[in-house]
């Protein structure tokens, strides 16, 4: 990649509530790695309710966590969109590279690598949004949304990590822009799987009371998290990562071309220095079906 390039990532965390901790735990510690592995804030554009580190159930105010004794993940963790602007538009919007949005959108250049996170509750051919915030994101738009973004040069490859139940539906014959590597959580027709949830929620002794991320997003992170950025491969993470990943079945759409790339020319920019995080063990993490979490936790 030329001097030229930039990189850019896009997060969404799609929930709310108190039960569905994980998903903003999961979104800020995503923007931690592509932070500190040298994005730039400014193209970093983070979708999420945020309401989960000042929340009354929060034993840790101002703070979220997305392992068991883990680090912080909200400190720094700049959110662009918040609260009832964390809509099925806006998403597609930033993608689209609409500014119309209420807040920043991809100005990604033929030249740039585009990382996409999206991290809630899906179904068959929909992601969800938070409660309250309207419409659902629908397969068809998400997909139309990358081929605008496409068809005005937004990007040279775009890398889309996808953690939801049936999230395989939302790519599975219907990706069609070039260029883009789809990688879900889960096959079209099953749940993905919240992770270190009650009784393996704990910091410093004291029970979060909700689980801490999701099964797929904890494994690509937790590998990112060691990972080095220059020679790790997409391919080689996305092998870590399905492998790793026991209760769904990691499915991989689109372009293969991008499995030969180093994770840093999406997940960072590549020249980024980043911290050593350590692997969590493995062994009992307190996986729950995501369907049934809010069960659990009654």
């Amino acid at each position: 990649s030329g001097a030229s390039a930039a990189h850019w990532a896009v997060i969404m965390a799609g929930s709310n509530t108190y039960g569905n901790y994980r998903h903003q735990a999961d979104a800020c510690h995503a923007y931690q790695i592509a932070k500190g592995a040298g994005i730039p804030e400014s193209n970093i554009i983070l979708l999420a309710y945020d309401d989960i580190a000042n929340n009354s159930e929060n034993p840790f105010p101002g703070k979220m966590f997305n392992k068991p004794d883990g680090p912080d993940v909200y400190e720094g963790c700049k959110i662009s969109y918040k609260g009832s602007d964390v809509t099925a538009a806006n998403f597609l919007k930033v993608l689209k590279g609409d500014s119309t949005a209420p807040g920043p959108v991809l100005k990604s250049t033929a030249e740039d690598k585009v990382f996409v996170y999206y991290t809630d509750h899906g179904g068959p051919g929909i992601l969800g949004v938070p409660s309250g915030a309207g419409d659902f994101i629908h397969a068809s738009d998400l997909n139309d949304a990358l081929v605008a973004l496409n068809e005005k040069n937004g990007y040279k490859e775009l890398l889309f990590y996808l953690e939801a139940c049936e999230s395989g539906s939302i790519f599975a014959n219907l990706l069609k822009a070039p260029k883009v590597k789809a990688v879900t959580a889960a096959n079209p027709t099953e749940s993905s799987w919240g992770w270190y949830c009650p009784p393996q929620d704990t910091v410093q002794g004291k029970s979060i009371g909700s689980c801490l991320g999701d099964e797929f997003s904890v494994r690509w992170m937790e590998d990112a998290d060691v990972a080095d950025f220059t020679s790790e491969t997409v391919g080689q993470q996305v092998t870590n990562v399905t492998t790793m990943t026991t209760k769904s079945h990691v499915q991989q759409y689109g372009d293969t071309t991008l499995d030969s790339e180093v994770i840093g020319h999406f997940e960072g920019s590549v020249d980024g220095r980043r911290s050593r995080g350590t692997l969590g063990e493995t062994g009992s993490n307190g996986a729950v079906n995501s369907r049934d979490v809010e069960v659990h936790l009654a």
